[in-house]
């Protein structure tokens, strides 16, 4: 058997002709049948569509923009990195939903029911035990939480992961990109079925909780929360850091997140932005009235990841690629902390490769400043 399981292409131009061009080049194997993506929201987009869907054109192709790359070589900024799958060890099939709001019961299980029916019909191992699910939304719609439950309860245990689509933090636009066309307020489901053996993970860096802010007033829908106990959220906020309102960022976000306890485990809910007009919070995932936010005191940030990865590989081998979701808060705290050089290594050692994303997905759970992604051993040439 072939023993290219799996390629990886990086490229820098900025010219989406130009890029799609080095992709296809660096990814043109007889057995690819299969690329993801994940490029820089900074390319003109339709041209960078119409590019890599002719340079591609006999390959199926989804992806999406992030808030960053990250390749076996450490993190990307302004550039698109690319996966290449090989037939002989991976069936996979895709699906786009148009509407993530409109995303009901029935036409989840139809979506899962469709991509189990198109990797069954590649004939290449069974479905159950060696398959899972890849989630790819758009990272700015307060639909992603329903989006994923009911998604969940469709794909009955089959382990799932995925990330939501970034706009290099101008929290403008985000996009999935699918044969050919980038949409918003859109979803891409894969189904990965493999002969390789993997593992679906997530970890986070919280060590113990401190202080707690209770949601007094919120918009669910808009993921805003006016008041935290009773005071204008962003005062609040800043009053818990000792911090002027104004000297509130995404790189302060990054270093003291707030988070929410579901069923004995902290899930950290980010902060997206201050609101000037009156003076509430955005964030990235789920809030309510009546929440409960802690404070936590964050960790070493690799620790985790470290001993996630060398405890999967006792147990599955080397691997042949750690395909992660990371999300962009994460890489600015690697950035302002100068961690990048043990991330480098790190990402050499186990072949990570993936994006920097506004969101976190696994098994139906929407999370914020976690690692997440599937660990694919190497398995035996044949």
């Amino acid at each position: 058997m072939n023993s290219i399981k799996t390629i990886t292409a990086v490229s820098r131009a900025t010219d989406p002709f130009i890029a799609s061009q080095e992709l296809y080049q660096q990814l043109n194997q007889d057995n690819i049948t299969f690329v993801l993506f994940y490029c820089s929201s900074t390319y003109q987009l339709n041209s960078l569509a119409t590019s890599m869907n002719n340079a591609f054109k006999d390959i199926d192709i989804v992806g999406c923009t992030t808030a960053g790359e990250v390749t076996n070589k450490g993190y990307e900024q302004h550039s698109i990195v690319a996966i290449g799958f090989s037939s002989h060890y991976f069936a996979i099939s895709a699906a786009l939903v148009e509407s993530m709001k409109k995303f009901d019961t029935i036409n989840a299980q139809s979506t899962v029911n469709d991509l189990v029916e198109q990797c069954q019909t590649k004939n290449l191992t069974t479905i159950n035990s060696n398959s899972f699910l890849l989630t790819l939304l758009d990272g700015l719609s307060s639909d992603e939480e329903q989006f994923l439950v009911t998604l969940n309860a469709a794909a009955r245990g089959t382990p799932h992961f995925g990330g939501s689509a970034g706009d290099d933090i101008v929290l403008g636009k985000t996009h999935v990109y699918y044969q050919g066309r980038f949409y918003q307020n859109a979803a891409i489901v894969i189904m990965v079925t493999t002969l390789l053996s993997f593992e679906v993970f997530n970890c986070h860096h919280i060590k113990q909780p401190t202080e707690k802010l209770v949601v007094t007033a919120a918009d669910a829908d808009s993921r805003t929360v006016y008041e935290l106990n009773a005071e204008p959220a962003a005062l609040e906020y800043a009053k818990l850091l000792n911090m002027d309102i104004k000297d509130l960022s995404p790189k302060v976000f990054s270093l003291n997140p707030l988070a929410v306890k579901v069923g004995g485990q902290y899930y950290i809910r980010s902060i997206q932005k201050v609101n000037e007009e009156n003076l509430s919070l955005t964030f990235y995932c789920a809030v309510d009235i009546g929440i409960v936010l802690s404070a936590v005191d964050m960790g070493d940030i690799y620790a985790p990841v470290i001993q996630k990865l060398s405890e999967i590989e006792e147990r599955r081998g080397k691997s042949e690629l750690v395909l992660v979701c990371d999300c962009f808060l994460r890489r600015l705290e690697i950035e302002q902390k100068s961690l990048e050089k043990q991330g480098q290594m790190l990402n050499a050692q186990y072949n990570i490769v993936g994006f920097n994303t506004y969101g976190e997905h696994i098994n139906g759970i929407h999370l914020n400043q976690t690692f997440t992604g599937v660990y694919i051993a190497g398995g035996m040439d044949e």
